[in-house]
């Protein structure tokens, strides 16, 4: 049996073409046949992505030399990776996707809170994506907003739609597409077979870039950000690993792909902002492609819009699964096939609608970049709060059942401590808060001002929720919650089958 399929005929397509039975619900024992050397490569491909080059835009924006860009982001990349690589582990070991699991810390209904912010996070990704490619094919190739967006967004859908298989199947051919690719446009740089671009005419002289803290700083925080912002989905691809896999050798896969090609991609971004003074990084690859040989700007432009549709896809199959997650916490869904179909053509219409009305209006990529910025600023006090509850409180253990039971559920309605947690970190972090729109300042906190306005908001934020929902925890009654635990264990057979919940 493939993973991520069931026997049955509502999960199956003509002619062998297999469509995900499951969405939100607990994953059997005897579907989990994903093997523990495919995360890697599968997250290595997930940052291995011209948006990811972006991030290594700030630092020549900031003042930092390519060298030092790579030196911060490469750090930056490897700090935040460790969070995403943890959130990992707990996908085999529990057989559930990311978002069920929250409701341990916040409750059955609390959980929306955190959900409202992983689903905007999640369409706001594939929003910013379609609009930086709309603008560079529209620059390249005088393509409209609209073919873009139907390029893109037709076959990404019909991936998420066959599911979990179907994209592990398609990273694979994307890694296959672009690690040559992006190989040759590295040894381009490498080689210095591409030349600077000139200054421009009449543009106020600017100071030489080499290395400032603030800058580093800014950078680190960038690109730590970035894969924090990654938490949410881990164990929506991991939880159809055994629940034997080791814990450690996982979230080693998943630390090595992730921050491996995130350094990497960060490094181009930042000689392709320093030496080309790169605004679009489609319009920049096109440049280093046709500087390396006649029509290879084309190909290379073209091979990464198509290696990158499988991360559109994950993007609507992470919103899809946060979307039915937040319906079911006030009606109870049945987790078929068809309520899948339905609820990624709402991310998909959400997201394709607001990204044709932001490349319209010419508001531009700066107010998606706040967006995303307040986005992720949501996201950290979660992220802190699952993880210490299950590392440091919980350990591991809980009630899966109840999970999904509406009503008298060990966990209830509201997670009185983890909102708690939650509210105090955001709280603390709005001092520290950084945003800004292109160079215009939108909002500094005072604290952060003091400190030379680099956004450390995040990191404040993983550390106080984290140590509040650890003391306030101190009450819980485990070893009552252990006892359940135990007689679920001995008397339910769904542990195995996973049938009714």
């Amino acid at each position: 049996m493939k993973s991520g399929t069931h026997t049955t005929p509502a999960s199956q397509g003509q002619g062998g073409l297999e469509i995900e039975g499951h969405s939100i619900d607990f994953i059997p024992e005897h579907e989990r046949t994903d093997k523990l050397s495919t995360q890697g490569p599968f997250w290595f491909v997930g940052n291995f992505t011209f948006f990811t080059m972006t991030i290594g835009f700030v630092g020549p924006s900031v003042g930092l030399s390519s060298l030092w860009t790579t030196i911060a982001g490469t750090l930056g990349i490897m700090f935040g990776t460790l969070f995403m690589a943890f959130h990992g582990s707990q996908g085999p070991h529990l057989g559930l996707p990311q978002m069920i699991q929250s409701r341990a810390q916040f409750g059955y209904r609390g959980v929306v809170l955190v959900l409202l912010a992983t689903l905007f996070v999640f369409a706001g990704f594939n929003i910013v994506n379609l609009v930086l490619m709309m603008q560079g094919l529209n620059t390249l190739f005088a393509w409209g907003p609209m073919q873009v967006g139907l390029a893109v967004t037709v076959p990404a859908t019909i991936l998420a739609i066959l599911g979990h298989d179907w994209m592990h199947k398609t990273f694979k051919w994307s890694l296959f597409l672009s690690l040559p690719l992006y190989g040759i446009v590295t040894l381009a740089v490498l080689m210095g077979w591409i030349q600077d671009a000139p200054p421009v005419a009449n543009a106020p002289a600017t100071a030489a870039l080499g290395f400032t803290w603030i800058g580093f700083i800014t950078q680190f925080a960038a690109g730590a950000s970035y894969n924090i912002a990654y938490a949410p989905y881990v164990s929506d691809y991991s939880r159809y690993l055994p629940k034997n896999t080791s814990s450690g050798k996982l979230i080693a896969a998943v630390f090595l792909g992730a921050s491996l090609s995130g350094a990497w991609m960060i490094a181009v971004g930042g000689w392709l902002g320093e030496h080309l003074h790169a605004t679009d990084v489609l319009v920049a690859l096109h440049s280093v492609g046709a500087s390396v040989a006649p029509q290879l700007g084309t190909v290379v432009v073209a091979v990464t819009i198509i290696a990158f549709l499988p991360v559109i896809a994950m993007n609507i199959y992470s919103a899809k699964l946060t979307a039915i997650t937040g319906v079911d916490s006030f009606r109870k869904v049945k987790p078929t096939p068809k309520v899948r179909v339905w609820a990624i053509l709402f991310v998909v219409f959400l997201q394709l609608g607001v990204a044709m009305s932001i490349y319209t209006s010419g508001s531009g990529l700066s107010v998606l970049n706040i967006y995303l910025v307040v986005m992720l600023y949501f996201l950290v006090p979660w992220t802190a709060v699952n993880l210490t509850d299950y590392f440091f409180v919980r350990k591991g253990r809980y009630a899966i059942p109840h999970f999904f039971l509406p009503h008298d559920n060990l966990y209830g309605h509201w997670g009185c401590r983890g909102l708690l947690a939650y509210l105090i970190g955001f709280v603390t972090m709005i001092p520290f808060f950084t945003i800004f729109n292109g160079p215009k300042e939108v909002y500094v906190g005072p604290l952060a001002r003091m400190i030379g306005s680099v956004d450390l908001a995040w990191l404040v934020g993983l550390v106080v929720s984290g140590l509040a929902y650890y003391l306030l925890c101190l009450t819980l009654d485990l070893k009552k919650e252990e006892e359940l635990i135990r007689h679920i264990e001995k008397t339910t057979p769904q542990y195995t089958t996973g049938e009714g919940w």
